[in-house]
């Protein structure tokens, strides 16, 4: 049985999304005090059998220029955390499958919100969706650092979303930052079976249970709280979370989309403006 904590693994393609996805994840491994793993998977074995140097052109083939790109995302690790713990990984098929499958024991997995090269154009939809409803630990999906000094933002459902607040909790201690909780009192346009008072009351309680664990979770960490209300869940996420340094929601959800991810991960993956965590774990 793995007694280590885990390290935080990175893919890189060599697109500038996946860059800033290296350096992210380069700044949170040096504020956690994990491991950094980079890892670039190559599809060329997958489209043809000659991967070696041309002749009489050194540092030629298409096995020498994914290891090039390999080591162009070690050194974008390298410069934004300096002294950090580095291993580099490169492996050969298909993207999702394999970030999935090293992901198993470790504490985070972070990619950009896009890309091309190695991941054939990494986008929100495709494998980021892939990887967000598959992996075995938390997800970050990495965009635009809009707002550096903006709080998480922690989204909980009516079951509390403990792994949501964990994962929140660990990420703002690590930034130095504000957590800001919510819970979204969704009311579906004519819906008028409970009165307002009582649908109020019980996402007062959720809310304060979750407040109640993130602070026993955090000492240290200021935290408060919203009950939003919307008649989309999603919406009510990204509006909350418009200026947030981090938004963490579940992998889980209802909806159409609930046997790959939850419909309020996905929404919010879209279109949130800034970073994105997924929470899960491995089954």
């Amino acid at each position: 049985m793995r007694q280590d904590p885990g390290a935080i693994v990175v893919g890189y393609d060599g697109s500038d999304e996946a860059a800033a996805a290296v350096r992210w994840a380069a700044r949170h491994a040096r504020a956690t005090g994990s491991a950094l793993n980079v890892v670039h998977c190559s599809l060329w074995p997958l489209l043809t059998r000659h991967l070696g140097p041309v002749p009489g052109v050194s540092n030629s083939g298409l096995e020498q220029s994914a290891r090039s790109v390999l080591e162009e995302g070690v050194a974008h690790a390298a410069t934004e955390a300096e002294g950090l713990q580095i291993k580099s990984t490169l492996l050969h098929g298909l993207p999702a499958k394999l970030l999935v499958e090293i992901s198993a024991g470790e504490k985070l997995l972070v990619v950009g919100s896009r890309g091309l090269g190695g991941f054939l154009g990494l986008l929100v939809g495709s494998v980021s969706l892939e990887l967000a409803a598959a992996a075995a630990c938390p997800v970050a999906v990495i965009r635009q650092d809009l707002y550096p000094d903006g709080p998480v933002v922690a989204a909980v459902d009516a079951e509390g979303s403990p792994t949501v607040l964990e994962d929140a909790c660990g990420l703002a201690s690590a930034l130095k930052a504000p957590l800001t909780v919510v819970h979204v009192r969704h009311l579906p346009p004519g819906y008028s079976r409970r009165g307002p008072h009582e649908a109020g009351t019980e996402a007062r309680k959720v809310l304060e249970a979750a407040l109640n664990q993130a602070r026993a979770r955090a000492p240290g960490l200021r935290v408060d709280g919203r009950v939003l209300t919307n008649t989309s869940i999603p919406r009510a996420i990204l509006e909350a979370s418009k200026e947030a340094r981090m938004v963490v929601v579940g992998s889980q959800g209802s909806g159409v989309l609930k046997e790959t991810i939850g419909s309020t991960a996905h929404a919010v993956l879209h279109h949130a403006q800034g970073p994105v965590l997924v929470s899960r774990r491995g089954s």
